[in-house]
């Protein structure tokens, strides 16, 4: 093969893209943008290939993944690594010995078992095996207490070191360079966009960088102000002796109730650990000669885990340890890699915080980022992953010391539906914090800002406990819901992202960027979609128009980041000012058909429907404050958004809480919020919605303004979908099972037949049962016939569940309620 380029060979002055790092991640970009056809391609290593993380990882390929999205990617790495020697020459050390996974309590077999029916969607095989065949493929493990097993056959492993070689190898073939020993100190910005990097050898000049750097991505992105918050903490494994009854081709196996995989390795046994709490390793930069560095043993901060893996695998105690590794990886705030353009800096890509599923990931990771660069927008749904996600303030060293430790013990942690972080709280507060504290609220936390999920009952402790079934706020929230139905609701809604665009250009580019038409009176307010080249959804928002040149747009708060830089760059060249006010004022959603009644006692404004109609806003008094009234709703009621500056929002608040005595007004959290909306039939960004479904496929085909003169990006593939049959379209469900819930994922079926899958689910308090949203598909077209003349089911731990379907939403199908 051919040699990697080193000291003695000069950089070329300029690439179609650089790669920065040399891991596996970094190599399978580079074979993967090579195979689109983008050969003009430099690898650059500050080492040798491997070094890093690499060269230490486990070799595990898993395809079982939280997410279908992440399934997806894992499911392409095993194919990937299958033919990789074939294609190259180069082993690869690829096989596919199966993994087992375990279960000693019912709460972690339900896990399991959920998790299997989701890989059923994505076309992972699984197998639920009885004690006694476990026992046969792994005669050393203690199965007394177990109480479930299920098995993955093509689960894999490899040799990192040359499955790496083997991509590398590709890359080079296809006409890649690859340079080791070669450190970027710095990269190059020229207007917003990337524009070359700079090394101890010279510069190269590029419009496009991947930055797949593992644990030394945070600093050096960090240089040109890019955000991708990362934290190195120690991970553990160790290697026995050669074990009698350790066979050559046992299955991997996962024991998370013991935070413990174990792996066969050549008749020995590689035991790795995710305890409960990491031990964060050096939060700043780390050397360029660390590159294979190890750590110091910690036999006090593994000892109690190891005991755990014993009782699983009692000849660990007998046997002797050849190895004891201890090598820093590098993990995120929330257990999930990044992937994707940086918001902050055009053409800069990331690649990196692989919470040690680096190996596993890569190909998947390869092929969806060269995709990326190549055609300049994902593949599929990378929400889940998409470094977009990141907010300024989890790269802060206090932070990420504190919830790193947490969420790498929550990698083998029961994956609880509404589990909450317990570490690094309080980020972000609204004005309204203490009051709505003081009312009951037990938080949760979405992108940093402590939002109320529920509100306690009087002598209930406000706290989670969790299950897969009706947790302990159930009730609670059905009497958020309730009320929001019955009478009014208070909502504290500031967390939701807030931008003012002004300027001469404004009208024009948010015309450009929103399917609507955003050429409306004054005082309109307008739902819309972003949409990106082939119609898929990137934004689902509001506009308002304040004035002929300034407008007020109001999106989720996950989305602040993803949105800001979508808005940024459709405002390049133009003549517009954008300013995020996010946390400049405070919003109060006030929810339910006497919500005109109780305003109305606080304002002088004429709030009828003739007067001020829905999709309208408007600055009024209320309480004495200033308030921009927004009459807007995504719960499916009457309700009005008020805006209102934080000085004034406490006042505000009070008035309404007093004057709402009289209307029976509850306060309601955003677990209420998300069964309102699911029954109501309101889209959520993110699940029911992404940049892969278009508004016609998502039901959402009446905000498109097609007879608009300005011309909106994906207005030609979405004129194209219009003349053809909806194959693939948005449904609403009804789980008909009076105690069972879906969350997410979960595979839908058509008379037997696997259809489509669920995106969100929340038990509904009109319908008493769970209500969802899920994409089905069909070659001919998803008409209400043919959902009608079906037999529907879904599957949720195992068991095949009878679901109801429908085109429009449950409650209020014709959305008659906001408007009345």
């Amino acid at each position: 093969m051919a040699e990697s380029l080193s000291l003695g060979s000069a950089l070329p002055d300029r690439a179609e893209v650089v790669v920065v790092g040399g891991g596996i991640v970094g190599c399978a970009i580079a074979y993967h943008l090579t195979r689109r056809g983008i050969t003009d391609v430099v690898v650059l290593e500050q080492g040798t290939l491997t070094c890093g993380t690499t060269w230490h990882a486990a070799g595990l390929v898993s395809q079982l993944k939280s997410t279908h999205s992440l399934t997806k990617l894992a499911t392409y790495s095993a194919r990937l690594f299958e033919e990789l020697e074939d294609e190259t020459g180069q082993a690869t050390g690829y096989r596919t010995p199966g993994s087992i996974s375990v279960a000693d309590n019912e709460q972690r077999w339900e896990e399991i078992l959920r998790g299997a029916t989701m890989a059923e969607g994505v076309g992972v095989e699984t197998q639920v095996m009885e004690l006694d065949e476990v026992r046969e493929l792994w005669p050393l493990m203690h199965t007394d207490d177990l109480i479930g097993a299920l098995y993955i056959p093509r689960d894999g492993q490899t040799s990192p070191v040359d499955t790496t070689m083997a991509l590398a190898k590709g890359a080079k073939t296809r006409g890649a360079k690859v340079f080791e020993g070669v450190s970027v100190t710095d990269l190059k910005v020229s207007n917003g966009r990337i524009s070359g990097v700079v090394t101890e050898r010279g510069e190269v000049a590029t419009e496009t960088v991947v930055l797949a750097t593992g644990m030394w991505t945070r600093h050096l992105a960090a240089q040109i102000g890019v955000n991708v918050p990362l934290q190195a903490c120690e991970h553990f494994y160790i290697v026995t002796e050669p074990i009698e009854g350790m066979d050559i081709g046992t299955p991997t196996l996962r024991d998370p109730g013991n935070y413990t995989y174990f792996k066969e390795e050549t008749g020995k046994i590689m035991a790795g650990f995710f305890e409960p709490r990491g031990k964060v390793w050096r939060t700043g930069p780390i050397p360029r000669d660390f590159s294979f560095g190890t750590l110091d043993e910690d036999w006090e901060h593994l000892g109690p885990i190891f005991e755990r893996a014993i009782h699983r695998v009692p000849a660990l105690a007998e046997c002797g340890l050849q190895l004891f590794f201890n090598g820093p990886e590098a993990f995120t705030p929330d257990g999930v890699y990044y992937l994707g353009e940086a918001p902050e800096v055009d053409g800069c890509f990331v690649a990196a915080g692989f919470n040690s599923v680096g190996i596993q990931s890569a190909g998947g990771v390869g092929w969806a980022l060269a995709d990326w660069i190549a055609d300049r927008q994902p593949p599929m749904d990378l929400n889940s992953v998409d470094i977009r996600r990141a907010q300024p303030f989890q790269a802060e060293t206090d932070f990420l010391r504190s919830r790193v430790s947490e969420s790498l013990g929550l990698l083998y942690a029961m994956h609880w539906p509404f589990r909450q972080y317990e570490s690094a709280r309080g980020k972000r507060l609204s004005p309204l914090h203490e009051r709505i504290a003081a009312a009951g609220a037990v938080f949760g936390e979405t992108a940093g800002w402590e939002r109320p999920n529920w509100y306690a009952s009087e002598g209930q402790t406000g706290e989670y406990e969790y299950s897969y079934g009706k947790q302990n706020w159930h009730n609670n929230m059905l009497a958020e819901c309730l009320g929001v139905r019955e009478t009014v609701g208070l909502f504290d809604q500031t967390s939701f992202a807030k931008f003012m665009v002004e300027g001469d250009d404004a009208l024009a580019v948010l015309n450009h960027l929103s399917v609507a038409d955003i050429d409306v009176p004054l005082g309109k307010a307008v739902y819309t979609q972003w949409c990106n080249q082939r119609g898929g959804i990137e934004a689902d928002l509001t506009v308002n128009r304040l004035s002929e040149d300034r407008f007020f747009v109001v999106t989720a708060a996950a989305a602040e980041t993803r949105d800001w830089a979508w808005l940024r760059r459709g405002c390049r060249g133009k003549r517009v000012t954008i300013s995020n006010v996010t946390h400049d004022q405070a919003m109060i959603g006030l929810m339910g058909p006497k919500s005109r009644a109780l305003l109305s006692e606080l304002t002088n404004t004429d709030l009828s429907n003739r007067a001020f109609e829905f999709g309208s806003g408007r600055g009024i008094d209320l309480a004495g404050a200033e308030v921009f009234a927004l009459r807007m709703s995504y719960v499916g009621d009457l309700g009005w958004e008020l805006y209102v500056d934080n000085d004034s929002a406490v006042g505000v608040y009070d008035a309404l809480v007093e004057q709402g005595k009289d209307f029976g007004l509850v306060h309601a959290g955003y677990h209420a919020m998300n069964s309102l909306r699911l029954e109501a039939g309101m889209r959520h960004w993110g699940h029911d919605i992404t940049d892969e479904d278009t508004p016609l496929e998502a039901g959402l085909g009446f905000t498109i303004a097609w007879n608009k003169t300005a011309d909106f990006i994906g207005r030609s593939a979405l004129e194209t979908q219009r003349s053809q049959p909806r194959t693939k379209r948005l449904i609403q469900l009804r789980i008909e099972d009076p105690d069972l819930l879906t969350y997410h994922d979960e595979p839908l079926y058509r008379d037997a037949v696997v259809v489509g899958r669920i995106s969100s689910s929340m038990w509904s308090a009109t319908q008493n049962r769970c209500c969802a949203m899920g994409y089905v598909e069909h070659e001919a077209g998803v008409t209400s016939g043919w959902l009608a003349n079906g037999r529907w089911e879904t599957n949720i731990a195992g068991r095949r569940i009878p679901v109801s379907t429908s085109i429009r939403s449950w409650f209020d199908p014709t959305n008659q309620r906001p408007k009345q």
